[in-house]
Formats: C-alpha cells, sequence, structure tokens
C-alpha cells in the first residue's frame, strides 16, 4: 500500500504518546438524518408531520429538512459511536411508532420515491413565527430556483469536532500558531481540514455511496445522461455510477458553476459568501421577491438566500442564536465543528448508517486534520469538482483516473494512500479507545479498491439485476423489511413517555415563539440581513 503523502509523522509520533493521545476520547461526532415518509404503495406521503412528533421548528432531535414529508432526526454530540447509534435508534421506533396509524414507513434510499408533479410534492411547514416562516419561504424559493424534487433528496449528515485539549497540545507542537489565541488556531487548522477533506472526499462517495439509479420519474422532463436500466422499467441508471445524489441531479445548478468558494481562510470563505448573498442574480431577479399578490416567492433575488444554499459537501460551523446567520456566528466565535454532508443513507441499514462506517469517517477527517494542507485556487477547487463528477457517474469503472495538479492519478493508487493515512490515524484512535476497531475498519474498505463489487453502489445494481427490479421495487421492499424490524422492537413504557413529553414542550415551545413575536416578517428579514451587508462578516 502506498504511503500516505503530506501525513506530518512528528504529529502522528506526538500523539501517540500516553498524555496526548487520550486527548482524543474528548472527539465528539453527531448525526443529522434524513427520511422520506411514504405509504405502503411507495409514494410520498401527503400528510402533515405527525403532531405526535412534536414541533418541526423546536423539537431537539425530530425536524423536517426541505419537504414536508422529509423528516430529520438529530442526534446529541457523543464521545462514543455506540451510545449514538443507540439514540438514533430509540429516535426511529418512536418516529414508527407513531407512523403506524397511517400505515406510513420511512424511504430507506437517498434518491426518492415515486414523485408527482411539483405541486404535489408539499413543502416544510414550520408555524407562523418570523423564524418559522422564513423557513418555509426559503424552502418554497428552492422549489422555484430547482424544482420541489430537489427537496426529497435524502443523506446523512456527519458532525465532527475534536476537544480544546486537543487543539492546545496541537498548538504546542505548531511552529506557526502559538501567537494565535486558541479559537483562532482552531479555525485555522479547521480550515486546513476542510481543505484536505475537499481534496479527497470523493473516496467517501465511492466507498459508501449507495445511489447508483433513480426512478425515471425523477428525471422527467430534466437534461441527463442516465440510461435505462435493462433489467426493469422506470428505472435509469449509470453502470459505474455510486452517488447520483452528489451528482448534477443534487442540488448543483448552472447559477452556482460560477461560485468559486474561498477555503483558505475564515475571512475569504466568509467574503465569498456574504457575497454570493447580497448580490443580485439576474435570473432570480426575473421571479421577483414577490408575486402580484404579495406572497413571498423567495428570501432574495441573490445567488444564494443563505449560506445554505450553496451545497458543499463539507462546512464549518458554529452553534447559532436564534435569529443569528451561520455566517455571523462563525464571524464572531470562530469554527466549532465540521459538517460533513457528502454521505448517502445505506438503504440495507435500518438506520442508515453503521459503527464502521463512522469509525472510517473519524480517521479519514484526522488524516484531514494531520497532513499538510496548502492553500488552494480556483483551478484546483475546479478539479475538485470534475473528481467529484468522474466517482459519482464513472467511480467503479477500471482504471478510472482523476485530475491531481499537473498530472492524473489512477483513482485506485490515490485511494490506498488516503487509505494508508487514514490507516494510522486509526491506530492513534484505537490507542485512545483500547481497542482495534477502528484499524480494522479502516483496512476492510481496501477490499472495495480491490473488488468494486463490494461497494453498496454495486450491491444496489447487481440485487436490481438479479430480482428483476426496478429501483422503486427494490426500496420499497426494504422499506417495508425495516419497517417490519422496527415494528419488533417498540420502545418501553418510559422511553417512549420520554419522547411524547419532548414532542408537547416543543410544541409548546413553538406556541409561545408566535405569541412573543413583535416585529413585522418584513422586518425580521430586514434585520437577519443586515448581518451580512457590506460583507462586513468578513473583515
Amino acid at each position: 500500500m502506498s504511503a500516505p503523502q503530506g501525513l506530518s509523522q512528528d504529529l502522528l509520533a506526538a500523539f501517540a504518546t500516553a498524555d496526548n493521545n487520550a486527548s482524543l476520547r474528548g472527539i465528539l461526532r453527531g448525526l443529522e438524518k434524513e427520511s422520506l415518509r411514504v405509504t405502503p404503495t411507495g409514494t410520498l406521503a401527503q400528510t402533515d408531520h405527525p403532531e405526535a412528533l412534536g414541533s418541526a421548528l423546536t423539537h431537539p432531535h425530530i425536524t423536517t429538512d426541505y419537504s414536508e414529508a422529509l423528516l430529520e432526526f438529530i442526534t446529541e454530540p457523543f464521545a462514543d459511536v455506540e451510545p449514538l447509534l443507540k439514540q438514533l435508534d430509540n429516535i426511529h421506533r418512536y418516529t414508527y411508532s407513531q407512523l403506524a396509524p397511517n400505515h406510513e414507513r420511512l424511504w430507506p434510499a437517498s434518491m426518492p420515491c415515486t414523485l408527482g408533479s411539483d405541486n404535489e410534492i408539499p413543502v416544510a411547514r414550520y408555524g407562523s413565527s418570523n423564524s418559522g416562516t422564513m423557513k418555509t419561504i426559503y424552502r418554497i424559493g428552492l422549489g422555484h430556483r430547482y424544482g420541489r424534487a430537489m427537496q426529497t433528496i435524502a443523506g446523512i449528515h456527519y458532525n465532527f469536532s475534536l476537544p480544546d485539549e486537543f487543539w492546545s497540545l496541537l498548538q504546542a507542537q505548531s511552529q506557526t500558531g502559538n501567537q494565535q489565541s486558541l479559537q483562532d488556531f482552531k479555525t485555522e487548522r479547521y480550515f486546513g481540514l476542510i481543505r484536505n477533506f475537499r481534496r479527497n472526499f470523493w473516496l467517501l462517495i465511492y466507498l459508501f455511496g449507495a445511489s447508483p439509479a433513480v426512478c425515471s420519474c425523477f428525471v422527467k422532463n430534466r437534461n441527463h445522461q442516465l440510461q435505462p436500466f435493462p433489467f426493469a422499467e422506470q428505472t435509469h441508471y449509470l453502470p459505474f455510477a455510486t452517488s447520483l445524489r452528489m451528482g448534477d441531479l443534487g442540488y448543483q445548478s448552472d447559477a452556482q458553476k460560477s461560485l468559486v468558494v474561498n477555503y483558505n481562510n475564515l475571512s475569504d470563505y466568509l467574503k465569498t459568501l456574504c457575497g454570493a448573498i447580497t448580490q443580485s442574480h439576474p435570473a432570480y431577479e426575473h421571479l421577483g421577491v414577490k408575486d402580484s399578490d404579495g406572497n413571498y416567492q423567495q428570501l432574495n433575488t441573490s445567488l444564494l438566500q443563505i449560506e445554505n444554499e450553496f451545497y458543499s459537501s463539507i462546512r464549518p460551523k458554529r452553534t447559532t442564536e436564534r435569529g443569528e446567520t451561520a455566517l455571523q456566528a462563525l464571524r464572531l466565535r470562530g469554527v466549532e465543528y465540521v459538517e460533513v454532508r457528502c454521505v448517502d443513507l445505506n438503504p440495507y441499514e435500518p438506520l442508515g448508517i453503521t459503527s464502521e462506517q463512522m469509525q472510517v469517517m473519524d480517521a479519514f477527517l484526522l488524516y484531514c486534520l494531520l497532513s499538510d494542507s496548502p492553500q488552494t485556487d480556483a483551478r484546483e477547487f475546479y478539479q475538485g469538482q470534475e473528481n467529484q463528477k468522474r466517482i459519482v457517474n464513472q467511480g467503479r469503472e477500471p482504471n478510472l483516473e482523476l485530475l491531481r495538479g499537473d498530472d492524473s492519478i489512477t483513482m485506485r493508487s490515490w485511494a490506498q494512500e488516503i487509505i494508508a493515512g487514514s490507516l494510522a490515524c486509526a491506530a492513534l484512535l484505537d490507542q485512545a479507545k483500547t481497542g482495534n476497531q477502528y484499524q480494522q475498519s479502516v483496512q476492510q474498505q481496501l477490499a472495495k479498491l480491490e473488488n468494486p463489487a463490494l461497494t453498496p453502489s454495486a450491491r444496489v445494481l447487481r440485487d436490481m439485476q438479479e430480482k428483476q427490479q426496478s429501483f422503486y421495487a427494490h426500496t420499497l421492499q426494504l422499506a417495508e423489511q425495516h419497517r417490519a424490524w422496527f415494528a419488533t422492537r417498540p420502545l418501553d413504557e418510559k422511553g417512549y413517555a420520554e419522547f411524547a413529553a419532548m414532542g408537547e414542550k416543543s410544541l409548546q415551545e413553538q406556541a409561545a415563539l408566535e405569541q412573543r413575536q413583535q416585529v413585522s416578517f418584513d422586518g425580521y428579514l430586514e434585520n437577519y440581513y443586515a448581518q451580512y451587508r457590506g460583507c462586513s462578516c468578513g473583515q
């Protein structure tokens, strides 16, 4: 296996010492997992977000994302993988108990079920408070800009942070960071992690991508390069595709292709996105902010309504206060954690993800952090986009080559380098946890390089072919299996009561928020966007 390029041997040695290594026990990870509610026949649920699940605006664990039917489950941050998965499991178990009366289930794939017209895809609703109204109008705007079918795509977001103890030790090892505050040092090094992630994340798409096919209804009246699936009707696919969700069929647009986001430092990152949020875009000017009746069509006419509209594979994050923009929080308090956004749902897993996958993610992210991370330019930004496109559409193609600087390199040889580096970081994590699970999990990924048939995307296509099933029929069958599995594992009385109380409390919190607001929505929006004006958030 090729040696890892750029991985600091000095840092590996430093964090292998007992005292320093212990700081890795404080790594926190959390999940945000999306899944569509569907009917027993695999069509999109038209029902409201179940009241027993609480308020989608204020519930700490159960909300919705783009569509009213797109549930999102949010875990707390955990220092260990297993309790995190246990909490995610409990959220699923309670949710399934509330879906049972309507015989609904969760769609286990990232690409959606059978869809009708845009009008049959309900936009998520969050009540009459200003913050709730803004969330709904943002989604209405996305529907106008990209079509509502986009709002039915699901994925998993992986949140990752390291403790201050680790950062203090890393700063002590640094030749350049000792003149900074600890927070400034953390922010700088998180951006270094992000740059390396963007160079290498195509490997995660290859290893874990699970959306090589879609229902034909999803690409109806759209330009695409997919082929009809020869073994079943109403399905389109690409033979070597890995994650169509992360390609042109996902949240990509011609308008955003001109946007080169700068990840070299926080200031430049903020200025780039602030500019995209405050500068009007001709196509969206034509749509207008409000229709002739005064109803909002979108939040603004800029390239981005808010920063979240830029669909990056990874984001720097800081917990926000109510009414505060994500960029303002970063400007004021620096980076707190990173959010990885390139992960497909694993349709074969009831929770959509496994402990093995999370261990690989941890080792991969630590590798990105401890490796040299030179600054990037527009050329490398576009090379990264091209590599992503190749992996999405052709990832399992033999002898596939990717772009790296002035050269091309085979995907397999580059992947071996990344896995070698991740394996070295997995050894540090195993030392901290006193085991060998991290190294085992990373080591197991090598088999997917030797045999692409072992990847989830290949398994999906193979199962569809062997059973002569469409994407829809195959995924619906898995949805029913998961529903039946959860039906045999109801929450105990105490756990059920806790979630019921949580839902009731969230409804009360939403009601209180709606009752005490005083400023008009127009005024609220004006105050919100004042945080971006003049790109002061980049200073």
